[in-house]
């Protein structure tokens, strides 16, 4: 059974960091392309930040130079550190994983008032 359980969502204030974990499970994790998503309050889900098995990196421009996704193939877990945090951060992140077939997390939110 396919797992992955996201942890470290919460509220900050605008500026703030706030560090993102997805730990997986029931998955050839350092086979998959890992994924961080994010759906505000009546938008469509979108893209923030993408790490492939070798490690490169693809960014929503909206979070480049503020986020940074990593992972940690030992350990199953992908993290994402959020920097100088703004409103329009505020969503529910939501974990993936890509490969053959595509593996979603619960999600969790990310409040940033404004």
């Amino acid at each position: 059974q396919v797992q992955l359980v996201e942890s470290g969502g919460g509220l900050v204030q605008a500026g703030g960091s706030l560090r993102l974990s997805c730990a997986a499970s029931g998955i050839t994790f350092s086979r998959y392309v890992m994924g961080w998503y994010r759906q505000a309050s009546g938008k469509q889900r979108e893209l923030v930040a993408r790490i492939t098995s070798a490690g490169d990196t693809h960014y929503a421009d909206s979070v480049k130079g503020r986020f940074t996704i990593s992972r940690d193939n030992a350990k199953n877990t992908v993290y994402l550190q959020m920097n100088s945090l703004k409103p329009d951060d505020t969503a529910v992140y939501y974990c993936a994983a890509e490969w053959a077939s595509v593996f979603w997390g619960q999600g969790t939110q990310v409040t940033v008032p404004s």
